[in-house]
C-alpha cells in the first residue's frame, strides 16, 4: 500500500513494440513538436530517480539505462518486468508508462502518486474508464505478483496487475491519446494539451 509522504521513485518507460500499424517503424524516435516520442516521454518522468527504457537504445543525452526486454516481443507486461529487473536501486513505487503517449506530464504522474496513496497503484483511464498504459505501482506489490520468466511472455498486462489494487484516474484532455496508426500521429500533432495537465495547474 502507497503512503503519503512518498516521492523517490523509479520509471519504466515501454518502448519496445513492433509498431505493426506505423510501419515497424521506431516509435521512440518519431517527432512531435520536434522532439522524439522518447524525449516526452522522459519529461513526463522528469522528477524520477532512475529511469529504464525498455527498447533498442536511440540517442539521447538524460542519464537512462536502454535493456531489451526478455522474452523478446514479450509484450508490455515483459517489458514492465525486464524494466524493473534492471533497476540498480530500489524505490517504493515505479511509474510505467509507453512511449507513445506523448501528451502525459510530470503532472500526470503527480496525480497518479497522490491518487494510489492508500492502494497498490493507480492508473490513467480514458473516457470509457479504461486503463491506459501510464501508472504508478508499489515496487514490492508488483514484484509479489511477477511470474518467472518462462511466465512473462504474452503475459497480458492486465492480468499480470489484476490481484492489485488500482484506482483509475480519469485522464485530463488529451493525456490517454497513443500513437499506434499514422492518423493517430497526424492527429497528436495538431493537439494541444489540456493545461490543467501542466505541471503548475497540479493540485496535490
Amino acid at each position: 500500500m502507497i503512503e503519503p509522504g512518498l516521492s523517490a521513485f523509479a520509471a519504466v518507460v515501454l518502448a519496445g513494440g513492433r509498431a505493426t500499424r506505423l510501419g515497424g517503424a521506431d516509435k521512440a524516435s518519431i517527432e512531435i513538436d520536434g522532439r522524439t516520442l522518447l524525449e516526452h516521454a522522459l519529461d513526463a518522468v522528469i522528477d524520477a530517480g532512475e529511469v529504464v527504457v525498455v527498447g533498442e537504445q536511440v540517442p539521447t543525452d538524460r542519464p537512462v539505462t536502454f535493456v531489451v526486454e526478455e522474452p523478446r516481443f514479450g509484450g508490455p507486461a515483459a517489458g514492465l518486468l525486464t524494466g524493473r529487473g534492471m533497476l540498480l536501486r530500489r524505490f517504493p513505487t515505479i511509474a510505467v508508462l509507453a512511449v507513445d503517449m506523448p501528451h502525459l506530464t510530470s503532472a500526470t504522474f503527480r496525480r497518479l502518486h497522490e491518487a494510489a496513496i492508500g492502494h497498490d497503484g493507480a492508473a490513467l483511464t480514458d473516457a470509457d474508464g479504461r486503463r491506459q498504459l501510464a501508472l504508478v505501482v508499489e515496487t514490492a506489490r508488483l514484484d509479489a505478483v511477477s511470474p518467472d520468466l518462462e511466465g512473462r511472455h504474452g503475459l497480458a498486462i492486465h492480468t499480470l496487475l489484476a490481484p492489485l489494487d488500482l484506482v483509475g484516474v480519469p485522464a485530463l484532455g488529451p493525456e490517454a491519446r497513443d500513437i499506434d496508426s499514422w492518423s493517430d500521429l497526424r492527429d497528436a500533432r495538431s493537439e494541444q494539451p489540456d493545461p490543467r495537465a501542466g505541471t503548475d495547474a497540479f493540485e496535490g
